[in-house]
């Protein structure tokens, strides 16, 4: 059975004792989001020097919250949030005897917002339930724009007491904190969240290079579509950079390629079809070989833009 937990309707908290894991795009305003919430942080990152700027910008007047390990930073922690690249990453800081799991209390629990494979969330549950520790799996969805904003949602994976003792604390930079089952189904949800944007890119840059094509004025016809059956949050907020061509910003191709491989691998292992989601997999690898792997996702229409004389 699924919960959901908002700020409208939870309690506020005290504060907790929290590390995080991995200040990249997402996990650096995460964590700083904890911080102003009043919560002690404790941070570790693969290059020091991001973590020196997370504790200059957000809490400066504490010199000893940054960590040379996982192990270090999960020491006395309460809560371990984690955001890494990918599975191997996220074994990297929780696994032997410098990651997470080795320093953390007997009871604590360990987030991992990371977009990962369900697999890997199930094998780090077993991990953490045979030390002890309690294991959710989070990721998010909203991008960059909702990290910095305190604006992300977030599909949790993982047993109800760990969830409840989360939520709160998570609430400092989400918007929406949801149970959807046991551990590997937020990573499921999230696999279920990318076939749908995926989609719907692909139909967006479709329909904005027929237009230019067709020779319309394309900020006003996505204006005007945009309040019908067509609207969409990639219409509202990449349609007109995708007609301006300007992809430099937003969520990277390589990222999504990575999140559709994982989405093609658990089809395969399900049974499920998903012949849209191959597809548009191979289109993002064109991006990729044309230079566009840190391009924004809406970067697909430039596979159907005609070449400029």
């Amino acid at each position: 059975m699924s919960q959901s937990i908002n700020p409208r309707s939870y309690p506020e908290n005290a504060p907790r004792r929290v590390a995080f894991l991995g200040l990249g795009v997402m996990g650096y305003p995460m964590a700083g989001h904890l911080a102003r919430a009043g919560h002690s942080v404790t941070v570790y990152n693969r290059t020091q020097a991001k973590s020196i700027a997370w504790n200059q910008e957000f809490a400066p007047q504490n010199t000893e919250n940054t960590s040379k390990t996982p192990r270090e930073a999960a020491t006395g922690a309460d809560i371990v949030f984690c955001c890494v690249g990918n599975d191997d990453d996220l074994r990297s800081v929780v696994l032997g005897p410098d990651g997470a799991f080795a320093g953390m209390q007997p009871g604590a629990i360990f987030v991992d917002h990371t977009t990962a494979s369900a697999a890997v969330a199930r094998e780090l549950y077993a991990a953490a339930r045979s030390q002890g520790l309690q294991f959710v799996d989070a990721p998010v969805s909203g991008g960059q724009a909702g990290a910095q904003n305190g604006q992300l949602t977030v599909m949790c994976g993982g047993d109800p007491q760990a969830f409840d003792a989360v939520a709160p604390t998570a609430l400092a930079f989400a918007r929406a904190f949801t149970r959807i089952g046991d551990s590997g189904a937020g990573q499921l949800a999230k696999m279920v969240n990318q076939i749908c944007i995926a989609g719907l890119v692909q139909g967006l840059s479709e329909a904005v290079a027929f237009g230019q094509q067709a020779g319309l004025d394309m900020p006003l016809v996505l204006d005007v579509i945009g309040k019908g059956a067509a609207q969409s949050w990639q219409m509202d907020n990449r349609g007109k950079t995708m007609a301006e061509g300007r992809f430099d910003f937003g969520f990277a191709v390589d990222w999504m390629r990575k999140d559709l491989g994982l989405v093609l691998e658990e089809a395969r292992r399900n049974g499920a079809r998903v012949p849209v989601t191959a597809l548009v997999d191979q289109f993002y690898g064109d991006v990729q070989r044309a230079g566009g792997g840190r391009w924004d996702t809406s970067s697909l229409v430039t596979r159907l833009v005609p070449a400029k004389d």
